[in-house]
């Protein structure tokens, strides 16, 4: 019987972590579908369909998967490793507050899920969007060191609920075009990944700290 109730306590673990965060939040991610991997869904989504071998139902295929996530919230957790669209920005050591950069490039395989459609790419073919922000204040005993670090030593991980609104297409540098799906950020909360202790949260178009 412990063993059983050992085995129940590791299965509920992640789902009482998950449900330690701002309430707002945590009502859009329960009201979501959760994503299983990223980028199988933009496969889907997009639809790789040039090609010789390319399955001829490969265009209905893709059209019928965005059809059916029209409108359709999803949630996903980018952990640790990959947050690598989160970066620090301005840090007050008299007030202790600061803010979080998060460029809303999510990569996903030969692809990228994006807050809006980029309109412009950079020297290297990589798509401009500007930064979405979230503040905070730093918690007792934490300074701008210790803040700094937790990004170069991947520390931060990100929730995200997201909406799908269709694909986009930029030149690609060299020839032919990269591809990714815009969609629109519901919300998003940035968290120490070992603590879980929450470090900001974009939520309703906005800063939700800033907001307050």
């Amino acid at each position: 019987m412990s063993r059983l109730l050992v085995a129940v306590a590791a299965l509920l673990l992640p789902t009482l972590a998950l449900a330690d965060v701002d309430a707002r939040f945590a009502k859009l991610r329960d009201e979501s579908e959760p994503l299983g991997g990223l980028g199988a869904f933009l496969e889907k989504y997009i639809g790789a369909c040039e090609g010789a071998l390319v399955d001829p139902q490969c265009k209905s295929q893709a059209e019928a998967f965005r059809k059916k996530y029209q409108g359709k919230q999803l949630y996903m957790i980018v952990v640790e490793d990959d947050a690598s669209m989160l970066s620090p920005g301005p840090y007050s050591p008299v007030t202790g507050e600061y803010t979080i950069n998060i460029t809303p490039f999510f990569p996903g395989g030969r692809y990228a899920m994006t807050h809006g459609a980029p309109k412009k790419s950079d020297g290297n073919g990589n798509p401009v969007l500007p930064y979405l922000t979230v503040t905070g204040t730093l918690p007792d005993g934490w300074n701008g060191q210790i803040f700094s670090r937790m990004f170069s030593m991947r520390g931060v991980r990100a929730q995200v609920v997201f909406t799908p609104q269709g694909v986009w297409s930029l030149p690609k540098k060299g020839g032919g075009k990269n591809y990714g799906v815009t969609a629109r950020i519901e919300g998003l909360i940035v968290t120490e990944g070992r603590t879980g202790t929450q470090l900001g949260l974009w939520l309703n178009g906005k800063d939700a700290n800033a907001s307050r």
